[in-house]
């Protein structure tokens, strides 16, 4: 009986099954606006989906004994993989409860005679399989976005720790969803944590504080590029506790993620001449350790020193007055001897050198810095004499 019921009612369905694919087409663009603002092309997907959503439930309903598993996977490898894209699971549930209920609707039309809690089951079971179905689909794309996207991030913190800023930096950037400036750069030492799972747990806090953020491991060395925080300060104050033991050095402030080349070269640079400074604050900004990164090589802050410290006191008193008050162990009055001259005309041409380079002669720190921009300024005279 049940099965005589059964193909009598599979008949009446698959006669049925074209006015139903209209009908539920008819349905979404009643009630779903999103659906009517869909291009032309994805609704015509979204309405080959639900024909074959309806297709598959006729098949599967003819020849189900009870414990046949409904074929409800296939029916999404109907559509491209970019309608995923333009369709999100909240809609495509939206999308299977319409058919769902324009399916429900007909039951006493649909059903043979007797069949009507048989069909009203099998729907249920369906419906099911469906909603399972759909959520292994829109997972498995997310796990292959996520390796992608883990990939696609890898290559824009190579890129730029190499200095290779070419044209499709922005382009890959953009298809991560980075819109933020200024930038920064942060270098340490990664932790123990499994990379990937550390550089994700960065990246959430990062988009509940509204900053983007990009971060990639690198041997024992983590990278991390930080934009739209308000400031240096609030964008190492959240990123730094996740760096392994050791130095954090910040790069400077740059305007956008193409001239972040040049922050993450500075903040390499100083993580690799971080060991000379070992009482350093952390984060240290790479500009404070200028002197231990022109000692170590590092052109760029060679370069930065010479134009900061030695060409703005070139050709002056100031020159000579700083040179003889560093070698005499920063006393006045020695100084003052030697250069024939009042010591309070030391102290004002001290005060005059603070002024042009920024660094202060009587402190420990800044003194460093200007005996090796002077001398670094006097090695750049030799070699172009």
């Amino acid at each position: 009986m049940n099965d005589r019921v059964r193909k009598d009612t599979a008949r009446r369905l698959e006669r049925a099954m074209g006015s139903l694919g209209t009908a539920a087409m008819a349905r979404m663009d009643d009630r779903l606006a999103w659906y009517r603002q869909l291009s032309a092309e994805d609704r015509s997907w979204v309405g080959l989906v639900a024909q074959a959503g309806i297709a598959a439930f006729v098949d599967w309903f003819q020849s189900a004994d009870g414990g046949t598993p409904a074929p409800s996977v296939e029916i999404f490898g109907t559509a491209p993989r970019e309608l995923k894209r333009s369709v999100s699971l909240q809609q495509t549930v939206d999308l299977v409860r319409i058919v769902v209920e324009v399916v429900e609707a007909e039951v006493q039309e649909l059903a043979a005679p007797g069949g009507e809690d048989q069909l009203r089951q099998a729907i249920l079971r369906y419906t099911r399989d469906v909603a399972f179905a759909a959520a292994h689909v829109y997972a498995r794309e997310a796990e292959v976005r996520g390796a992608w996207d883990a990939r696609l991030e890898a290559l824009i913190v190579d890129a730029l720790v190499r200095g290779e800023v070419g044209d499709g930096l922005h382009s890959w950037a953009a298809a991560l969803g980075w819109t933020s400036s200024p930038v920064v750069v942060l270098a340490g030492h990664a932790p123990e944590a499994d990379p990937q799972t550390l550089i994700d747990g960065m990246r959430d806090k990062g988009r509940r504080l509204g900053h983007d953020l990009l971060a990639g491991v690198q041997g024992e060395r983590l990278i991390v590029i930080v934009g739209g925080a308000g400031s240096v300060k609030d964008a190492a104050r959240h990123v730094v506790p996740r760096f392994g033991p050791g130095p954090v050095v910040i790069g400077p402030e740059v305007p956008d993620l193409q001239a972040a080349a040049s922050s993450a070269r500075a903040a390499m640079a100083g993580l690799r001449a971080a060991a000379g400074w070992p009482d350093a604050p952390r984060p240290v900004p790479a500009e404070d350790l200028l002197a231990e990164r022109a000692i170590d090589g590092d052109e760029d802050a060679r370069a930065q020193l010479v134009e900061n410290v030695y060409r703005p006191l070139e050709g002056t008193p100031l020159l000579d007055t700083l040179a003889t008050y560093l070698e005499q162990g920063t006393s006045l009055e020695a100084t003052a001897r030697l250069l024939f001259v009042h010591p309070n005309t030391v102290r004002y041409r001290l005060k005059k050198i603070t002024e042009l380079t920024g660094y202060l002669p009587t402190e420990g720190r800044s003194a460093f810095t200007l005996q090796v921009g002077l001398i670094l300024g006097r090695l750049s005279r030799t070699a172009v004499t």
